[in-house]
């Protein structure tokens, strides 16, 4: 009963209360949430016809995704609409999906691959079909569009933080003497309390990468350019449309490890009763904080950006920065030619 609560809202405790054998009988949060009707599927319905849409939509870019929006329209004229964008009460497992050059979801979510080689040229393409109503599809074109901002970052790897220092032993108790008038004797001194032990320093982030960017126009209708990024042994291609679309690329230092906490000091032990009372003693001194790391080097960048591209070359943000978040060495751009990078 308490998985179930998580599927509804808190209005419906009571009606959980009162369903509570029902619910444990059909399980998952799609069933309770139709059993309760704050959900539909269509496989019992006379669905005779059914659309497809994207949120946001209608075109997608490598690497972006986007939600199915699907309406299923039924013999008597009544429309039923998919959760999520749709804001409809139809879940998603009332569809199967056929997907060609793109992926989708068991909740609707269709993603195009982040490598453009993957997909460029085609027209992506989704056919939806109602569970328990075999001729009934939607077909859905997904347009492909480049004229969106594009990030990759590169970073050092961060410094480990320092240990911190363990807290000092508290001193002892002096022991109890005597108050009686006719035989006292001195409370004992209770001993000082132990030095928390100091903070380890922090470790050094590691340098940024060394990145290397090539720059190509493609000879097609529209400008669009041919990026390739390449660090670390990887390599990452982007199809840039100029109009609209850009590429940014930083290469940072890694965060320098912060210092570890200095233990703090034992307390004194307490005097002895008696007569006299013994001292007491004193408290131990706190450890000293350890130091931060220093944040690593900043990253290198070097452009080469062919003569046909150069036009377009504030499409292009390059920037590094160390650890510490101080500028580095402003990248190299270099305007020579770049052969076609696929």
């Amino acid at each position: 009963m308490n998985s179930a609560r998580l599927c509804l809202p808190g209005s419906r405790a009571s009606t959980i209360a009162l369903l509570a054998p029902l619910l444990v009988a059909l399980g998952g949060c799609g069933s309770i949430e139709v059993a309760l009707g704050l959900r539909t599927r269509l496989d019992k319905l006379p669905v005779t016809a059914a659309s497809a849409a994207l949120s946001p939509g209608p075109a997608l870019a490598p690497g972006r995704s986007a939600t199915l929006v699907i309406t299923a329209t039924t013999s008597d004229d009544k429309s039923y609409v998919t959760v999520g964008p749709g804001k409809g009460k139809v879940l998603f497992d009332s569809f199967t999906f056929d997907a060609q050059a793109v992926t989708v979801s068991a909740k609707g979510v269709v993603s195009l691959p982040a490598d453009p080689r993957a997909s460029e040229g085609s027209l992506p393409h989704v056919r939806v079909s109602v569970v328990g109503h075999p001729n009934v599809v939607a077909d859905l074109d997904v347009p492909i569009r480049y004229d969106v901002p594009y990030a990759v970052s590169f970073g050092g790897r961060s410094g480990m933080d320092g240990l911190n220092g363990s807290d000092g032993l508290a001193g002892t108790a002096g022991t109890m003497g005597s108050i009686d008038p006719n035989g006292p004797s001195p409370g004992g001194n209770g001993t000082n309390g132990g030095s928390g032990g100091d903070g380890r320093d922090g470790d050094n982030g590691g340098p940024g990468p060394a990145v290397a960017v090539s720059v190509a126009l493609k000879a097609t209708d529209r400008p669009l350019l041919e990026v390739r990024v390449a660090a670390e042994g990887k390599q990452q291609f982007f199809l840039v449309d100029p109009n609209g679309g850009s590429l940014s690329v930083s290469s940072n230092g890694g965060r320098g490890g912060s210092g570890g906490r200095g233990g703090s000091g034992g307390m004194g032990g307490s005097a002895g009763s008696g007569a006299p009372a013994g001292s007491s003693g004193l408290n131990g001194s706190s450890g000293v904080n350890g130091h931060d790391g220093f944040g690593g080097a900043a990253g290198t960048i070097v452009a080469s950006v062919d003569p046909a591209a150069a036009p377009y070359i504030d499409r292009l943000h390059l920037s590094t920065a160390s650890g510490d978040r101080r500028a580095g060495r402003s990248p190299d751009v270099r305007i020579e030619p770049v052969p076609a990078l696929w």
